[in-house]
């Protein structure tokens, strides 16, 4: 192996001649954009172009059409008024925008986003913020399970207590909890950071691959695979930061925070032999 010519080789094996299908980032993206890549169907809003929205009586279908037909005029700053804990609202929001809500979701709210600042006043059912790509989102209160789930970048903050399988699957960003979260949080974690301010129930960071979770309170067990290191400087000014960033600081600092990372044992977990494959499970 270590004689091979890679490049040769790349050329036998095709790799050169190859005609890749589907999108790449030159179609997704915007790249004569300053400071940043932008959607090329991104709006153009102004933050300061202020409307409201009385939710009550309309379904989350028409919701989510009025948002993105407010974008289109111009609108950057958009209030929801009497959510009344409806479904799937304020989803797949591509843009930057400001975006209060006065009042509590159901499940699967603020899914798929990339780019909007969303405030939750009250609280937030399943699934809120899967997938979100980049933004900041902050929820008053209490969440349900699988808060979270599969985010790839931003902030996402709550205040209060969180539900079980909290960030499964986090593939980036950062998740910050002012109370405690549910078992299995931080299931199958790959990159990022996870910040709980409370107390974490059972198989936290089970099967995590890499990212870090910072837990300030009680855990109640690990999970497979996940393993506490040492809280270093570089840890303690990040979390300091951060947390300062969303005025959830704790009084006393955060030199009481233990760190929990991947063991590693599960990256090759299909070489290893039946005994060992026992000995990590």
């Amino acid at each position: 192996m270590a004689g091979m010519n890679q490049e040769t080789t790349s050329h036998e094996m095709g790799m050169h001649t190859q005609a890749l299908k589907g999108r790449d980032i030159k179609t997704m993206f915007s790249l004569s954009e300053e400071g940043t890549y932008a959607y090329p169907y991104a709006q153009d809003v102004d933050f300061n172009k202020r409307t409201e929205i009385d939710v009550a009586e309309i379904e989350a279908t028409e919701v989510n059409s009025q948002i993105r037909a407010l974008m289109k005029e111009g609108y950057g700053t958009i209030v929801l008024k009497n959510p009344g804990a409806k479904h799937s609202l304020c989803v797949g929001i591509l843009n930057r925008l400001n975006l209060i809500i006065e009042g509590s979701l159901g499940y699967f709210g603020c899914g798929l986003n990339d780019g909007p600042n969303v405030r939750v006043s009250g609280r937030v059912g399943w699934s809120f913020a899967e997938n979100m790509m980049a933004g900041v989102v902050i929820v008053e209160k209490n969440a349900g399970s699988t808060f979270g789930a599969a985010i790839r970048g931003g902030d996402l903050v709550c205040r209060g207590s969180v539900g079980s399988r909290t960030g499964i699957d986090q593939k980036g960003g950062s998740i910050l909890v002012g109370g405690d979260t549910g078992a299995f949080t931080g299931f199958m974690m790959q990159r990022g950071r996870m910040v709980i301010c409370g107390n974490a129930g059972k198989n936290l960071g089970d099967s995590m691959y890499d990212g870090t979770i910072y837990v300030g309170g009680e855990i109640q067990d690990l999970g497979v695979d996940a393993v506490p290191e040492d809280l270093n400087d570089m840890d303690k000014a990040w979390l300091t930061r951060k947390l300062s960033l969303y005025e959830m600081l704790p009084d006393k600092g955060v030199d009481h925070f233990t760190k929990i990372v991947a063991g590693k044992q599960l990256w090759n977990y299909d070489n290893l032999e039946p005994h060992e494959k026992k000995i990590i499970l």
